[in-house]
């Protein structure tokens, strides 16, 4: 998501090294949706879904995401990019 400014905690956690932040592009995020709602049937919102995104990536054996909003309100917007 891009958002104007980072506050400073994240600044902190960044310049500290205990945060990494990564990009995730639209198609990126429509994928990651589709995949949830196919696999576990899971509607997540598109904020949520940028971030299930880079999970696969991650080396991790257990990768903790909140899905929070509601996907359905969402689903318009997917639909017009299938």
């Amino acid at each position: 998501l891009d958002y104007p400014g980072v506050g400073p905690e994240h600044a902190h956690l960044r310049d500290t090294g205990r945060a990494r932040y990564v990009g995730t592009d639209d198609e990126e995020a429509l994928a990651a949706f589709r995949r949830l709602t196919r696999t576990e049937g899971i509607i997540p919102a598109l904020e949520p879904a940028h971030a299930l995104a880079r999970v696969d990536e991650l080396e991790a054996e257990l990768v903790l995401v909140c899905l929070s909003g509601r996907g359905d309100k969402d689903l318009a917007e997917v639909l017009a990019r299938a």
